[in-house]
């Protein structure tokens, strides 16, 4: 539907409320944090990562998420500290082109490709928002380098290796998943080793143990039932024949990642927006999620991902389901894994509470506790620690607002009823500002003004959510799902008037209830709710009648639902629930008896 979708920056987009807090919180508590950064190159110089293990995977996804925060605040403090970093990083660069945190010894097995597919993506992002061409040009060269070594000992050749060999974990998925920045350093090369290079990835069929495309292609099995059931890891492969499909126009691989992803959201995608009760493992969640479970459940690195690919899908079709989901996963599991406490959170390996993250790394939904493990963690041999979710999650906060409205050939691409304004051109090129009043996500409207000199051309994309009984533009029903057009002249001054018809629903499964609200699920938390037995058995008195409570802090929704026995049971967002997880009574559920 949409041309050359684009974000915008921050030079042209300012929004306020929680999709802006809380790329600010993340900026401040974690990425001008420059010893950090310092931390998370050491391994790259003292090969540490010849354990075996991922600490090398950390600079990279961090760097992502920084540089996408910064693309949407042009923040020049964050961008000096990640200029620093980037610099740090290429300092650790061998002669040999090699940046490894495994010795030359112990390379190509475990993690290595994993965490080199990381320095890829992670100095690829922090490039394109470099300000300094010179550097810019080094970076390049530095990319290059570090892809020619692998290219030069990976492959079907004489004395290469099989990348298929270069792992003991999930079928070498995680090393498979270096297609998509390869694609990436071909977009910006055009240097046909590496578009040669993916395309010896992709005729592997990203694991020894299944080949993905194949199975996606065949579309007979789901992904809980795929020899491996890895979603974080998963997901990311199908990104790479994603990237791949953009440069090529190979309609298979297209076809191939849409069957995948809507196969996910038929088994695996739960209520929140994420995949994986059974750790983060594909397990068809879809129905397992009403499921009492004493183990972890639904990685924040498997929501990012999720996110990332379906603005990926949107940027090439312009369906709004995508942004739905984006939406959906974003307000609630997101969200809800950000420790605003800044509470200690549990070692899963030393059994023991260690100093707390920014992001929490797993998101219970029935009658379970926050803060029960960091995913991925890794300390340092010279101290100090990390996780997968910890840095992978500024990618996800960053697509919030970045996704919120959008540019495009065709017009501007309203997303989200945020707050906040955008200042562009008209189709005449003339300076516009668009003013949005709102208190998103808490409400259902917005208004927006026009502010120009004498008159505008314009034509603006109004989103119209699947989750709305109905969408309201200046009082005109604009129908239900994709995008309302508004195109015209408009006059300084004018206002835009958008209304989405909610309501509170009701969700059933396996014999349990959930409530959710447009796009936010709904939660209870033995710290909110009082004196009501959290464990037992509620009975909603029919028909449904609740009232919308004002807010309290942290707090997007709060209604209290009225119970047959003449109780109130309060629901919050559930992203603001379990935040207290060090607390005796800390528990939170979404499904209910």
């Amino acid at each position: 539907m949409f041309k050359g979708v684009k974000f915008y920056s921050g030079d042209e987009l300012k929004i306020n409320g929680a999709l802006d807090d809380n790329a600010k919180f993340v900026s401040e508590k974690q990425l001008k944090n420059a010893e950090r950064w310092s931390k998370l190159v050491e391994p790259f110089i003292t090969k540490e990562d010849s354990d075996g293990y991922w600490r090398g995977e950390f600079f990279g996804k961090e760097m992502r998420g920084a540089s996408l925060i910064y693309r949407y605040t042009k923040d020049e403090e964050l961008y000096g500290v990640l200029t620093a970093a980037a610099k740090e990083m290429i300092s650790a660069r061998e002669e040999s082109g090699r940046i490894s945190a495994y010795s030359v010894e112990k390379e190509f097995n475990g993690w290595d490709l994993w965490c080199r597919k990381y320095v890829l993506t992670g100095l690829q992002h922090y490039y394109r928002i470099c300000k300094d061409e010179a550097f810019k040009a080094e970076i390049l060269e530095v990319l290059k380098g570090h892809a020619d070594y692998i290219i030069s000992k990976i492959g079907d050749g004489e004395n290469q290796k099989s990348i298929t060999e270069t792992s003991s974990w999930w079928g070498c998925v995680n090393s498979c998943t270096i297609l998509e920045p390869i694609v990436e350093l071909y977009k910006e090369t055009g240097e046909k080793r590496y578009l040669d290079f993916a395309g010896y990835i992709i005729s592997t069929g990203g694991s020894s143990d299944c080949n993905f495309l194949e199975l996606a292609l065949e579309n007979k099995l789901y992904p809980y039932q795929y020899p491996v059931v890895k979603a974080y890891e998963t997901m990311s492969f199908f990104e790479g024949l994603l990237a791949y499909y953009e440069v090529t126009g190979e309609e298979k691989l297209f076809t191939a990642v849409k069957n995948f992803t809507e196969a996910v959201v038929k088994t695996d995608m739960t209520i929140i927006g994420c995949s994986g009760c059974t750790h983060e493992l594909f397990d068809n969640s879809t129905v397992k999620q009403t499921e009492y479970s004493e183990q972890i459940m639904q990685e924040t690195c498997v929501t990012v991902t999720w996110m990332r690919v379906s603005a990926r899908l949107f940027f090439l079709t312009g369906d709004v389901k995508y942004i739905d989901r984006i939406e959906k996963s974003g307000l609630n599991s997101l969200y809800g894994s950000l420790n605003v406490n800044c509470n200690d959170i549990l070692n899963l390996f030393k059994k023991k509470y260690v100093k707390g993250m920014v992001f929490d790394s797993y998101s219970p939904l029935y009658k379970n506790s926050r803060g029960r493990g960091t995913g991925g963690y890794m300390e340092f041999a010279s101290g100090g620690s990390c996780g997968c979710c910890d840095a992978i999650g500024a990618c996800g906060i960053a697509l919030m607002p970045l996704t919120a409205v959008m540019k495009c050939e065709q017009g501007v691409i309203i997303n989200y009823l945020f707050d906040g304004e955008l200042k562009i051109d008209d189709k005449d090129g003339k300076p516009v500002a668009l003013k949005f009043a709102s208190d998103y996500p808490s409400g259902n409207s917005c208004k927006i003004t026009v502010n120009c000199e004498g008159e505008a051309d314009l034509t603006l994309f109004v989103r119209r959510p699947d989750y709305c009984r109905s969408v309201f533009v200046d009082g005109k029903d604009a129908g239900k799902s994709g995008y309302y057009e508004l195109s015209g002249k408009f006059n300084d001054g004018d206002e835009i008037e958008i209304e989405y018809a909610n309501e509170l629903k009701i969700r059933k499964l396996n014999g349990k209830t959930a409530f959710v609200y447009g796009a936010i699920t709904l939660a209870a938390d033995e710290t909110k709710i009082g004196e009501i037995d959290f464990d037992k058995p509620f009975k909603i008195a029919a028909p449904l009648s609740y009232e919308k409570l004002q807010p309290q802090k942290g707090e997007f929704l709060r209604f209290a639902i009225s119970l047959a026995d003449g109780e109130k049971l309060l629901l919050t967002d559930y992203q603001s629930c379990g935040k207290n997880w060090l607390e005796k009574k800390n528990r939170v559920t979404v499904w209910f008896d």
